[in-house]
Parts: C-alpha cells; structure tokens; sequence
C-alpha cells in the first residue's frame, strides 16, 4: 500500500526558494513519482515528474526555476524521498502542492495515490 507524506511548504516572498519533500513507501519500483500543484480556482496541473529510470519532466511555466530529485537510499523497501527544489518563486506558484506516484505521471487520472498536500504561498 503506497503511503505518501508532503512537508516543507509555507509563506515566501517572491524571488526567495522552498524545498518541498515526500516521503513515500510501498511505492513499486517500475512506478514514477511526481509533483502537482492546485491553486485556487485553477485545475491541477502536474509540475514535474521523475520516472522510474531516473528521467525527469518539468511544465514549461518552471523550467530552470524547479528541481525534482529523489534519494533511493531504501528502494529495496519501496521508500524513497522526493524532493521539489524551487527557486525564484512568483506569485503564480502559489498553491497546494501534492506528491503522487502511478504508471504514467505526466496524466492526472493515472496517479494512483496521492499525499495529502502542502501549502506554498508566494507574495509580491
């Protein structure tokens, strides 16, 4: 049973950084991992991916400003730790940011479990 747990989110101003982390079990080894965002009003929209052969995917609204990595120091256990690395934050990058894993993580619908979210709030 895949578990997953956001933390890291809070309050900046624009131009600082956050680093959002995941920590995820029984997650299956051929699974990806990615993050999510929701801001208020809008769709949820995937931000960036990481597969399970190590390749990564970023949206185009931050490309060069975020960074997705994961520790596998414990995949033999189906844990990991994902990371979200964000710089040069903008206002448009507020919202609640989810950890989710599934087959093919750049659709929505094909995640397959969700952690329950972390606010990021970014003021100008």
């Amino acid at each position: 049973q895949e578990q997953l747990l956001e933390s890291g989110g809070g309050s900046v101003q624009a131009g600082g950084s956050l680093r959002l982390s995941c920590a995820a079990s029984g997650i299956p080894s051929n699974y990806c991992m990615g993050w999510i965002r929701q801001a208020p009003g809008v769709e949820r929209e995937v931000v960036a991916t990481f597969d399970y052969d190590g390749t990564t995917v970023y949206a185009d609204s931050v490309k060069g400003r975020f960074t997705i990595s994961k520790d596998n120091a414990n995949k033999e256990n189906g844990a990991y730790t994902l990371y979200l690395q964000m710089n040069s934050l903008a206002p448009e990058d507020t919202g609640v940011y989810f950890c989710a894993t599934g087959l093919n993580c750049w659709y929505l619908a094909e995640y397959k479990k969700w952690g329950q979210g972390t606010q990021v709030t970014v003021s100008s």
